[in-house]
């Protein structure tokens, strides 16, 4: 297989006017503008190349894209992650899986549990995470990526943090047998 980066222009050419050396002088000297411009290809690239994204490129990359819920103070990674899925997102916009990605993608575990699912009033969910920052620090922050891709026909009711700790739990028994003496009655 021939490598895109690496073509000659003489590579290719037919036998027939391979050994003529006007054409041969030609291709050698386009060779490096063809070389030149596979290289700038690679760039229109854009999704595919975000791991060298800088900050002010992802930025800029948002206003285009419009990801669900963005902030610029998000980790660089976080915000990669949401351009990158941006059009993922908009696709499955008010869907309970789209408030669970959105969820995962910023606060860690989420899930969402529907109305019917809980016990709860119709048109109603509840988001259950592992995130203890949700009560707290990033409260707000949670509140408005919820209703970034939330139906506008739904109700958030509630936030359940939901955390497991291992514990060191000890079980022990004991199992007595003998007889029973009585002296002197």
């Amino acid at each position: 297989m021939i490598d895109i980066q690496k073509l000659s222009l003489r590579d290719i050419l037919p036998p027939s006017i391979a050994n003529d050396p006007a054409i041969a002088a030609a291709a050698a000297a386009l060779d490096t503008e063809l070389q030149v411009t596979t290289s700038e290809i690679r760039k229109l690239d854009i999704l595919g190349r975000s791991e060298e994204w800088s900050s002010e490129e992802v930025d800029e990359l948002a206003w285009q894209y419009k990801p669900p819920y963005y902030d610029p103070e998000l980790p660089l990674e976080q915000r990669c992650e949401l351009v990158r899925t941006a059009i993922q997102f908009h696709r499955k916009k008010g869907t309970p899986r789209a408030v669970e990605d959105l969820v995962k993608l910023l606060f860690g575990e989420g899930r969402v549990e529907e109305w019917f699912e809980y016990g709860g009033r119709p048109y109603h969910f509840q988001v259950i995470t592992n995130n203890a920052d949700v009560t707290n620090a990033r409260a707000q922050e949670f509140i408005q990526a919820v209703d970034s891709v939330k139906r506008l026909s739904v109700v958030l009711d509630r936030v359940t943090i939901s955390q497991t700790e291992d514990l060191e739990l000890y079980f022990g028994g004991a199992l007595h047998m003998g007889e029973i003496m009585r002296v002197g009655e």
